[in-house]
């Protein structure tokens, strides 16, 4: 992390092409799916793993600043059902994050059980492995979560490792430490490879400027 400037008003030149400065995030952007993920969650009569299906959107947006810091990155929606039913397994929305100043990555996510997450790692451009983790706790990079989750199901810390594989795929790995009320702590644990479905399009700037909008 700099050093936070004197100046904490004056914005950067930033340029207008996300897909071009997304850094170690460029390998997520477009559309990705995959039908064998794997998923061990807890259940009254012990760990329960099941096979899902996913489908996940990555789309660049415009130059993000906060005076001087600037980020460059992408907005997402996952959806997950399993194969033999059609209801909504897991949904998810939020943002991938870089700052190009100091290598800081960063994940937000928002699920709708009243959950929420700023999880944070460092990268550089072209690195094949990427990781961010979030605390319980921390004011910065932490988890909040509704009174129910809190009290029957704690989460007290959140990991996301991914791997951007040879062949253009990308393998994640997310490990959920979970303290149930009743029982000792719990790894919720689930991975997947996503395959690509459908090329990013360009940030909505870019689109502009390059004559690609409406």
């Amino acid at each position: 992390m700099l050093p936070i400037p004197k100046d904490i008003y004056t914005e950067p030149e930033a340029s207008p092409d996300a897909l071009a400065n997304l850094g170690p995030l460029r390998g997520l952007a477009g559309t990705w799916a995959a039908d064998k993920g794997i998923d061990i969650n807890p259940k009254a009569a012990g760990p329960e793993r099941r096979v899902f299906r996913e489908h996940i959107r990555m789309e660049p947006i415009d130059p993000q600043t906060n005076g001087p810091q600037l980020f460059y990155g992408l907005r997402y929606h996952i959806h997950i059902n399993t194969p033999d039913e059609q209801v909504t397994f897991h949904d998810q929305v939020g943002y991938w994050l870089w700052e190009p100043a100091t290598g800081l990555i960063l994940q937000s996510l928002t699920i709708p059980r009243g959950q929420i997450v700023l999880a944070a790692g460092q990268a550089k451009a072209g690195d094949k492995r990427i990781s961010v983790s979030a605390t319980r706790g921390d004011t910065r990079y932490g988890i909040c979560t509704n009174t129910f989750l809190d009290e029957a199901f704690r989460t007290d810390r959140y990991s996301c490792a991914i791997t951007f594989n040879d062949d253009g795929s990308w393998s994640y790995e997310i490990e959920t430490d979970l303290m149930i009320r009743g029982t000792q702590p719990f790894n919720h644990h689930d991975t997947n490879t996503l395959k690509l479905v459908a090329p990013p399009q360009v940030n909505p700037l870019q689109a502009i400027l390059s004559g690609q909008s409406g």
